[in-house]
Formats: C-alpha cells, structure tokens, sequence
C-alpha cells in the first residue's frame, strides 16, 4: 500500500533548495527558452489590460483613466446591431468552407508527395508548392483581377472568345466565398504540407515493409499506416484551427471587397478596421476583438473536451 507523506512546512526551504539546483543544472533549457518567454508576457499578456477599454467610452484625448466607465454598453450595441448577424454569418461560412475545403488540401497534398520515390522530383515539387506562402496578399489579389475581371481577365476572355457572356466574378456575391477559399488553398496548401511531412517521416519504415509482406497495396499503407500515424497531428491542428472560427484573413478580405459584395465580404475583421481605425471608435474594436477570443477560446475547450471524450489526445 503506497503511502503519502504530507510535505511539512520544514521542508520549503530544501524544496526551493532542490528547485534551483534544478534550474542551475538545467540553466541552458531556460536560457533558450527566455527568448520565447518574454515573448509571450511583453506582447500577448501585458497588453491583455487593454481590454478594459471595451467596458469605458474611451477617449484618446482623456486618456484610459480619464474615459468614463459604460459597462457592457458596447457588447448590448454590438449584439443589437443588425451589422453583427451579417458579419457572424459571413465570418462563419468563409471559416467552415476553409475547413472543409482548405484544411484537408495540406493532407491530400502531402501524402500525395509522400508516394514520390524520385528524391530529386520530390524536392523540386515542394519547393513549387511552397513558393506561393512567401507571395504577398496585394499579388494574389491582384493576379485574381488579371485572371477574373471582366475587361481584363483571361478566363473572361477565354469565355467571350467561345462566344458567352463575360462572367462577373469579382462583383457577384455568389462568387466571393468560393474565390476567398481557392486563393487560400493555392497560397497556404503547400505550406502546410511541412508539419504532415515532419509526422510521416517519423512513421517506423518496418510497418510499411510488414504490410507489403502481407500483400497491402500503396492506397491500403496509406489508409492503414500513414493515416493513423498523423491522426493525432490533424487533430491538434483541426483543434487550433477551430480556435481561429472568427478570424478571417484582413488582407485578404479587404483587397478583395468591394461596395458590390460588401453584404458577403463584411467580417469582424474589416468592421474593426472600419468602425475603430477609421471612424476612430477604440471601444467598439476592442468590444469585437474581445468577442472574438471569448468565441475562439470557448470552441477550443469545448472541441478539446470532445476529442478527449473520443478517447484520442488533445491540445492538453
């Protein structure tokens, strides 16, 4: 029978003894790990109280402690805005299409490259794919107009040169999601690619020379080996992913728009820009990005604790 021994109050000091003889002998993790650390405190937790501007009327020329305090005035006029279905609606149907679309592209893709056995052909086409992540949104945008318009895109041209109407696809509504999904799959797919390699170059070779033993084809290792060996991987990031639900690319979007397709192309992101840079309202800017976080992290805890229930590993 184990037994458990209380610490006594006596024993702190050889404890914290013990503690920092750890933290010598293992000085160099914690020195490479500073770097990191002050990281994350001087720019994601010590800006954290400008929060409270969300709850104050501020005021530039007042100050923070000069600004009235409102409450939750901002949030009641946020949810009671007509404005904020529109951009809830928009921000959540770009992100599932991304989902649905843009996250299983980086699997197909890198299992697909994973079956090349010609090293040489195999470097050169990641190195292809990988190229459009270091592209900037102002060229994507604009090879989208060059490709698109109706006066000058090629795909119009090719269109009205078979005797059919030139196709508006940068100023009809129903075309704005579809071209927001394609764009981030040609750009980021290749890039994400690199964390699915790294997991199935950790893959134990033996397991696929066992099934090939037992007659199991290139698709049955994949479905049965390669698959399985990445599951945990995809779920991290399925999870991360889900964490980023209210997120959508601010660049992408805003080169993007236009006073045709504002109805669809309205999202959290642009309203910030819109109504908090623009117009100079700070507070409701906050109130939205606080929004935003509250949301992404209650789908990260509740889509963790699912994952955990299924009986697999999650982010913690």
């Amino acid at each position: 029978m184990a037994i458990t021994i209380s610490p006594q109050p006596g024993n702190r000091p050889a404890a914290r003894s013990t503690l920092w003889k750890a933290i010598v002998q293992h000085r160099w993790i914690y020195v490479l790990a500073l770097p990191g650390v002050l990281y994350f405190l001087l720019f994601k937790y010590a800006p954290m109280w400008g929060l409270l501007i969300a709850f104050k009327d501020y005021n530039p020329y007042s100050g923070f402690w000069g600004s009235d305090w409102i409450g939750f005035k901002h949030f009641a006029e946020l949810f009671a805005s007509s404005t904020f279905y529109t951009m809830l609606r928009n921000t959540f149907a770009i992100n599932i299409l991304g989902i649905v679309f843009m996250f299983p592209a980086p699997i197909v893709l890198a299992l697909m490259l994973n079956e090349v056995r010609h090293e040489v052909f195999k470097r050169v086409n990641q190195s292809i794919v990988y190229l459009p992540h270091f592209l900037s949104w102002v060229v994507v945008a604009s090879m989208s107009f060059f490709l698109l318009s109706t006066d000058v895109g090629i795909v119009n041209k090719i269109v009205s040169g078979d005797g059919f109407e030139p196709i508006p696809f940068l100023s009809e509504p129903k075309y704005f999601w579809a071209i927001l999904t394609a764009q981030s799959m040609w750009k980021e797919a290749g890039w994400g690619t690199i964390i699915f390699l790294a997991a199935m170059a950790g893959v134990d070779p033996q397991r696929y020379e066992a099934a090939v033993v037992d007659g199991a084809s290139r698709w049955r290792q994949i479905w049965h080996i390669t698959l399985p060996a990445i599951r945990p991987t995809i779920i991290i990031l399925l999870i991360l992913r889900l964490g980023h639900m209210t997120d959508v690319g601010f660049e992408q979007v805003i080169l993007m728009t236009n006073p045709l397709v504002t109805s669809v192309s309205e999202v959290f992101d642009t309203y910030v820009y819109n109504i908090g840079i623009l117009r100079g309202q700070i507070s409701v800017g906050v109130t939205v990005g606080m929004f935003k976080g509250v949301v992404g992290l209650v789908l990260v805890l509740l889509s963790n604790s699912i994952v955990k229930k299924m009986g697999h590993e999650g982010i913690y």
